[in-house]
């Protein structure tokens, strides 16, 4: 509960500027005080505010804007020193309550996305992968005949052909992309990834799905030294191409050495291949420039052979014990939030 403050009538000479984008949530409305009068800013520097109405101002910058009835996403500067004033709570300016935020790192007018814990098992799953990716397997070190592969699919890939064609850079000036386009059509690139080799597979699929996914399987599982190896633990996410217990048993009964291993739900940032894919999508797919699917499936199997002929294994290190030291850290610090991606 915050503490009572009674009521203040505000000063006659508690005039204010107009108010101006900033990066600590300040914006363009006239009522705005972010840059106080002469006389409010002299009578701030002079005042020493009461510390009850400095944590009811801390206290409210810390509840969503629908709890007090506005319509708003999530306070800005402005929003918040108009609020406060209205409520009676303080007559300190904005350039004031935003020093007070500072000294507990309160910026309201910051959202970031999260994804609550959804799977019970998500520390351990996880773990296990990350230990494949240090040549661990359930307490033991793996075999030099024992592999991990990481893969997955990049599903919906758009070929843009512009109306223009791209104009190379110049001195003074970066290369020039048409923005109009006319669609192509999409398909899919899945691939896979020797983890501790830096073998690299990959295919261009009409659309993702189980039987393009087992296409790629066999083109991995059919090629030495995976076909003789003692064990090969594929690392996946819960994509519908290789999900469920039903994945595990249609490829684990296809290949007698396959181990189909899953991430929790929504970790594929912990999935190798996604750093190749945005490798691909950095240096092979921008800007989209293709004026067929012929060509940009051209481009992603030519990008995959260049890429197979420099590659090298992704210096990994991100441990099992880091991720226990950053679900602990996360839940000291906030008991009713978890951790997936």
């Amino acid at each position: 509960m915050r503490p009572a403050v009674r009521p203040t009538s505000r000063s006659p000479n508690d005039s204010t500027a107009h108010a101006s984008a900033s990066a600590s949530g300040g914006e363009d409305s006239p009522t705005s005080a972010v840059r106080g009068s002469a006389t409010s800013r002299g009578r701030d520097a002079r005042a020493v505010s009461p510390p009850e109405q400095v944590a009811e101002q801390k206290a409210i910058a810390c509840e969503l804007p629908a709890t007090h009835g506005l319509p708003l996403g999530r306070f800005t500067r402005a929003e918040l020193h108009r609020l406060v004033i209205e409520r009676g709570v303080t007559e300190a300016s904005a350039t004031t309550i935003w020093r007070w935020l500072s000294e507990d790192a309160i910026k309201p007018w910051q959202v970031r996305s999260w994804l609550f814990v959804r799977d019970p098992d998500f520390a351990s799953k996880a773990g296990r992968v990350l230990d494949l990716y240090q040549r661990r397997f359930e307490g033991r070190r793996l075999r030099p005949d024992e592999f991990v592969i990481s893969a997955d699919e990049k599903s919906q890939l758009q070929a843009l052909g512009r109306r223009h064609p791209t104009i190379a850079p110049a001195p003074g000036r970066a290369a020039l992309c048409e923005f109009e386009y006319r669609r192509g059509g999409t398909l899919a690139y899945l691939a896979a990834w020797d983890v501790h080799h830096a073998n690299l597979f990959g295919r261009v699929e009409q659309k993702t799905g189980i039987i393009p996914f087992g296409r790629l399987v066999e083109q991995v599982m059919s090629a030495e030294p995976y076909a003789s190896a003692r064990r090969v633990f594929w690392v996946v996410d819960n994509g519908s191409s290789h999900a469920g217990r039903a994945s595990i048993e249609r490829l684990e009964g296809a290949y007698e050495n396959l181990r189909l291993i899953h991430l929790p739900i929504h970790a594929s940032w912990l999935n190798q291949i996604e750093l190749y894919f945005s490798i691909v999508q950095r240096k092979a797919l921008t800007p989209n420039d293709f004026d067929s699917l012929a060509a940009l499936g051209a481009r992603l199997l030519a990008f995959q052979d260049h890429y197979a002929r420099i590659a090298r294994p992704f210096e990994w290190n991100f441990t099992r014990a880091e991720l226990d030291r950053l679900l602990a850290r996360i839940g000291d610090r906030e008991p009713a939030l978890g951790l997936v991606a």
